[in-house]
């Protein structure tokens, strides 16, 4: 058989990868806190045809090696960390972070963690900060964070720095609650585990190498910003131009498969 069809075929599964990719970009184009995806390209092993020669001393030149490539694979799909869109919503438990860190939320008391660049927190029945999915917001103890009425506490405020500074019923202020963060010096990688979460792998090179461990806004060098969501970072002028290429892609490399589909039935036909 044709090497060409091959190729062809490696070709329609790596752009039918990027589409998928595209695809799920442009489906979280409104997803606060979502990262988008891009699938990166790599040629499999060339086959020989013929090896180097070096130049030789009665005055020949050398020659270069001949090869005939065997088609595409997908070499990576990585997530893009670039910051997002802020929305104004004026919620003081919406946040939003300048700088590259996460948020750590705990769906166990902080037996574990997850990591998140959604801000779009509540309060819940018994004060408790948490996320669509009723994981609770950690502070920099990896304690779930609590502002309850039932403590006392008649207001409270969100600074930049991530200090909760709450107002009792006799005035009297508290500043002791700091919102936990992490920093990662391979975001890319974080596992993927959905709704806006990530999980930690041996390649993410956490702060201080303890994933566990939530550090401050300081430590981190960003700030926090209470009534902001990061929203997705996708550009759908590009997700279209990307999805322009993939199709073309998809499409030349079907028509590769037709064409030595073609070269085959004349090579059949040489009998008659």
């Amino acid at each position: 058989m044709l090497r060409s069809m091959y190729s062809g075929i490696s070709g329609l599964r790596g752009f039918q990868t990027k589409l998928d990719v595209i695809g799920n970009n442009i489906a979280n184009v409104n997803t606060v806190g979502f990262k988008k995806g891009r699938a990166m390209f790599q040629d499999i092993l060339s086959q020989n045809i013929a090896g180097a020669t070096a130049p030789t001393d009665d005055g020949k030149g050398g020659s270069n090696p001949m090869q005939v490539g065997l088609g595409t694979q997908i070499g990576s799909i990585d997530t893009v960390f670039t910051a997002g869109s802020p929305m104004t919503t004026n919620v003081i438990t919406d946040l939003a972070i300048e700088g590259e860190a996460f948020f750590m939320v705990t769906p166990d008391g902080g037996e574990t963690y997850y990591y998140t660049r959604a801000g779009n927190f509540t309060r819940d029945a018994l004060g408790y900060l948490v996320n669509p999915q009723g994981l609770k917001l950690v502070d920099v103890n990896g304690e779930p964070i609590q502002i309850s009425r039932n403590d006392g506490i008649v207001s409270y405020s969100i600074g930049k720095d991530g200090v909760i500074t709450t107002v009792d019923e006799a005035g009297e202020l508290d500043s002791s609650i700091q919102i936990g963060l992490m920093t990662f010096d391979n975001p890319g990688g974080l596992k993927k585990i959905g709704n806006s979460l990530y999980e930690y792998t041996v390649n993410a090179g956490a702060y201080g190498e303890d994933p566990t461990t939530p550090i401050d806004a300081a430590t981190a060098k960003v700030n926090i910003i209470s009534g902001q969501l990061e929203m997705s970072n996708v550009d759908l002028s590009e997700e279209f131009t990307e999805m322009i290429v993939a199709q073309r892609g998809f499409q030349a490399n079907s028509r590769i498969i037709t064409t030595s589909d073609t070269v085959l039935e004349e090579l059949v036909n040489l009998k008659r």
